[in-house]
Formats: C-alpha cells, sequence, structure tokens
C-alpha cells in the first residue's frame, strides 16, 4: 500500500477515500478490483479501510468506530461524535434497542443523511476530547445527550458503570446536566443521575437497586466489606447496617464464569458457606437473581420486610463494616485514559 494512503488512512481515524487513491496515482478500476478481492473494504460511497484494519476493529468489537470516521471523511469537515456514538467510542453500556448509524454535533449545521444524523448543538471546550484522529464528546457530555432521550434506568446502568470505573465523578455529572438545564429531556437526563451512584458493578445491581428504591426501602451502602478484625469475609452488593440487613446481586456469570480458577459446583459451595457465616457474624440477607425482577419480586419485597421489621441480632465482636475500595471496580471493566 503507497505510504502516501497509509499516511492519509492513519490521518482519518483508520479509513480513506477514493481521492486519497486517485491523488497517489490509481485509478477507479484499481479501486474497483482491491475490493472485489476484499483486500479493501468499502465502508460508504467513497470511503474504504483496509480488510486488516477491518479485521482489527472487528475482533475488537469497535467498527462502529471505522464507521463514525468514515462519516466524517465522508462530510470533510471536523464534526465532533456525540449521542449513541459516543457512548459506544467510550465503551459505555449501551441498550440493545438504541438508535443505529452514526451520531455526530455541529455547531453550525443541523443535518440528515444515510445512516447518520447531525444534530445542532454548542460545544464548548470542556464537552470535547480527541478520541484517536476523531473528536467525541466528553464523558459526561455523553451521559447526558443519551440521557435527554434514553429510558431513565438504562441511563443509570451507563452512569453507574462508568462511575464504577471511576471515569467520570458526580461534579462532572453535574456540571453537564447544569449546561443543559433548559434542553429538551434535560429533566430526564438530571433524573438519571440523580439515580446513580458509585458502586454498582453491573447493570443486574443497578436495576436491583432502582427496585429496592422504587419499593420504599431506604437507600443501601454499596459494596460493604464485612471484616472481622483484619479477614475479609465478604463483599456485600448492598447492605444497611443499621438493620443488619444485606442483599447481594447473583448472576449466571458466577457458576458460568466463576473467578478464581473454581468450578461452578464450587462457587455455589462458596457462596453458601459465605452467607452461612455471615448470618453467624450477625447478620441476614437475601439474593437476588435478575429473574426476580419481574413476576418474582413481590416475594421478594416481602421478603425484605420481614427482614427489616424483625428484631436486630447482635453482632458478633470484631466485625466491621467498610465501603471497600471506595466503591470502585477492580479491575476497571473500561480503563481510564486521560485526555
Amino acid at each position: 500500500m503507497h505510504p502516501y494512503l497509509i499516511a492519509a488512512m492513519e490521518r482519518h481515524g483508520g479509513v480513506f477515500a477514493a481521492a486519497d487513491a486517485l491523488a497517489v496515482g490509481m485509478d477507479r478500476a484499481s479501486i474497483r478490483r482491491l475490493v472485489a478481492s476484499g483486500e479493501w473494504r468499502r465502508i460508504r460511497y467513497g470511503i474504504y479501510t483496509t480488510a486488516a484494519r477491518w479485521l482489527q476493529h472487528g475482533v475488537a468489537g469497535t467498527t462502529h468506530e471505522l464507521e463514525c470516521a468514515a462519516v466524517v471523511r465522508r462530510l470533510g469537515r471536523p464534526t465532533t461524535i456525540s449521542h449513541t456514538s459516543a457512548a459506544r467510542l467510550h465503551g459505555l453500556v449501551v441498550p440493545a434497542e438504541a438508535p443505529t448509524g452514526v451520531w455526530l454535533t455541529d455547531e453550525e449545521q443541523f443535518r440528515t443523511g444515510t445512516e447518520y444524523r447531525i444534530l445542532e448543538a454548542p460545544l464548548p471546550a470542556e464537552a470535547v476530547e480527541p478520541h484517536g484522529a476523531l473528536t467525541v464528546t466528553s464523558l459526561a457530555r455523553t451521559l447526558a445527550d443519551v440521557g435527554r432521550y434514553r429510558d431513565i434506568a438504562d441511563t443509570v446502568v451507563a452512569v453507574d458503570d462508568a462511575l464504577a470505573d471511576g471515569r467520570v465523578t458526580p461534579a462532572e455529572l453535574t456540571a453537564a446536566a447544569l449546561a443543559q438545564t433548559h434542553w429538551r429531556g434535560a429533566g430526564r437526563a438530571s433524573t438519571a443521575f440523580g439515580l446513580s451512584a458509585v458502586g454498582a458493578h453491573s447493570p443486574h445491581e443497578t436495576r436491583t437497586r432502582l427496585r429496592v428504591r422504587g419499593s420504599g426501602f431506604p437507600a443501601p451502602m454499596l459494596q460493604v466489606a464485612v471484616l472481622q478484625g483484619n479477614r475479609l469475609v465478604a463483599v456485600l452488593d448492598m447492605f444497611w447496617p443499621e438493620y443488619r440487613v444485606f442483599l447481594n446481586c447473583d448472576g449466571k456469570i458466577k457458576v458460568t464464569d466463576p473467578w478464581g480458577g473454581r468450578s461452578g459446583a464450587e462457587a455455589v459451595w462458596r457462596e453458601k458457606a459465605q452467607h452461612d457465616e455471615l448470618v453467624d457474624l450477625g447478620l441476614r440477607g437475601s439474593h437476588v437473581k435478575p429473574v426476580d425482577l419481574h413476576a418474582g419480586w413481590p416475594l421478594k419485597v416481602a421478603r425484605l420486610e420481614r427482614l427489616f421489621t424483625e428484631p436486630v441480632p447482635a453482632l458478633v465482636d470484631g466485625v466491621r463494616f467498610e465501603q471497600w475500595q471506595g466503591g470502585l471496580r477492580v479491575p476497571a471493566r473500561v480503563l481510564h485514559h486521560a485526555a
């Protein structure tokens, strides 16, 4: 591949235009042959990448980044990737029914085209950041943008996930919400931000907490370590210390892909043994599976109500509680890269 064409591809986020190929002496027939052979891949009309680059992004699950780069290259002017597209590039949790196509924001134009949409809105310096050769809205701005039209619970899931990795702070979220106070849907995003918290390490944990709060229970502490002396007994997903009540969220992954090289049976045995030890120390609790959040939820509510109204048992000497690692997820699901 011509070195000038490689340079053009790197300047434009992994894509190049037919004009770039023509500029290095190729003709359109050569371009068609390379596409037909599979050596090049057409992303949009007149915009290409190499098969190797497409495969690289396919393995990483980031082909949408090339789709974004192709739209920007086709537009021929710097445009900021935003909304659901920025969410994908940031590695945020995106619901399955999220809008498809490429989403962008420009300060001077509103425009729609084939599989892309440009929204007109202000883009102050603090609201944008580089993403390789592209420009994307910041994490906080992206969460505010998608939060204005997305289901509130879906937004809380995405915000909780970013908070768990320390990629965004409550202060940054507040600033992003205030910057959009008079925008359509701003109240929806602000509500979602207010329901978010540091300490939910999975969508199931977030949705369970929302169900718990919606059922009238007080806000729990999240990611609470139970220690006896210097020994870590357990880390609880949710805990109400004044009632000695805990709630753990169980997904299939605990059995299908247990950590530490354990088998599924060993993971189940360990879970039961840990629950028994917590009870022996003076705690009471329950476990919630994803299916419990639907038809089985009234039974879980009744169980929690009983636990909250029963006499609080005495705590074994030497037992103490603290939020584990500040509620952060270690290791992080998505690493934070400073801009």
